[in-house]
């Protein structure tokens, strides 16, 4: 009998380490995302639940799940919705280690959550129909007369509204609402997303589109003659903020280990490679270089303006203006 029982807790103990499974939220697309979970589960011998969702749909939700979250882990396309689930106290640090090798200043003091890539947000614009003196050197330059009808945005993408937020917290309240209201006057046009801007912009919709730098380069790698480019603001102009995705181990993880492992996983050679080689955001660790089609480190750095991406945690506020100025 003892025998027989031992046998039988045996055989549970090899099966729940042989199914040991993690749930990831995440806020990313799926083409994007979806190549690094599989690589995850072929190296760990595991399975990976995947809910997609826009990081900000997902932020809510594992706000309102509390406790009773399945999620393990939450990879956010910015940091300002890991920022507020942080401020809920929903996220658990990582051991140290895990981000030895990540510049500081994307770690989060407690290590709750931590950047995985980086990006830029920048104006693209037709190179068929804007000549270079109308190339605007602020955002704020785009509320004039001679944008009416020409821009683009996608006030419904988490980027976007990660921007709102450090323009809410770099330039105030006020004056964020003053320039979506100058903006929606202006006749600006909404997106679904980044990358329909840029087609828009291909096919005359628009002139300008306001977006993050990934999108426009395998456009181009595909079609030389794309009628799309993109640059910078003028420099430390908020329209050039630099954002992250990140990661955060939920405190509901059921394996905190493999939470953790999945974490690692995203900041391996392999995993930073990918995302700066085949989709074009900046890696954040030392180890990878930059993909040759972005611009150069002293460029970014001159045209960034300094926004500690740890403060931008108010996307609750962030989506109560865009609603109340009838962008959501």
């Amino acid at each position: 009998m003892k025998v027989k029982l031992s046998l039988a807790i045996g055989t549970l103990l090899l099966s729940a380490t042989a199914f040991a499974q993690l749930t990831v939220y995440v806020g990313r697309g799926e083409s994007f995302a979806q190549p690094m979970i599989d690589r995850f589960e072929e190296l760990h011998d595991t399975t990976v639940n995947v809910r997609y969702g826009s990081t900000a749909e997902l932020a809510v939700l594992i706000t309102e799940e509390g406790d009773a979250s399945p999620a393990d882990v939450f990879w956010a396309q910015d940091a300002g919705a890991l920022g507020a689930l942080d401020l809920a106290g929903l996220l658990t640090p990582v051991p140290a280690d895990v981000v030895a090798d990540v510049n500081p200043a994307l770690v989060h003091p407690n290590l709750t959550w931590i950047a995985v890539s980086a990006r830029s947000r920048v104006v693209a614009y037709s190179t068929d129909r804007v000549t270079a003196d109308e190339l605007p050197a602020s955002i704020f330059d785009l509320t004039g007369p001679a944008y009416t009808g020409r821009v683009s945005w996608a006030p419904g993408n988490a980027s976007f509204q990660s921007f709102i937020t450090a323009l809410r917290g770099s330039h105030g309240e006020d004056a964020a609402r003053e320039w979506l209201l100058g903006m929606i006057a202006n006749d600006t046009e909404a997106y679904s997303n980044n990358g329909t801007q840029l087609d828009g912009i291909a096919a005359g919709e628009v002139d300008f589109s306001l977006v993050n730098n990934y999108y426009l380069p395998p456009r181009v790698a595909a079609d030389p003659d794309y009628p799309v480019a993109q640059t910078f603001f003028g420099n430390g102009d908020i329209g050039n903020m630099a954002n992250v995705t990140g990661v955060g181990v939920l405190g509901t993880a059921d394996d905190v280990e493999l939470a953790v492992e999945f974490v690692r996983f995203l900041l391996s050679d392999e995993a930073q490679t990918y995302f700066t080689q085949d989709r074009y955001e900046y890696p954040i660790t030392g180890r990878v270089t930059p993909n040759s089609d972005l611009v150069s480190g002293e460029e970014f750095d001159a045209a960034t303006p300094e926004v500690d991406l740890r403060d931008i945690f108010d996307l609750p506020g962030t989506l109560e203006l865009l609603s109340e100025v009838g962008l959501l």
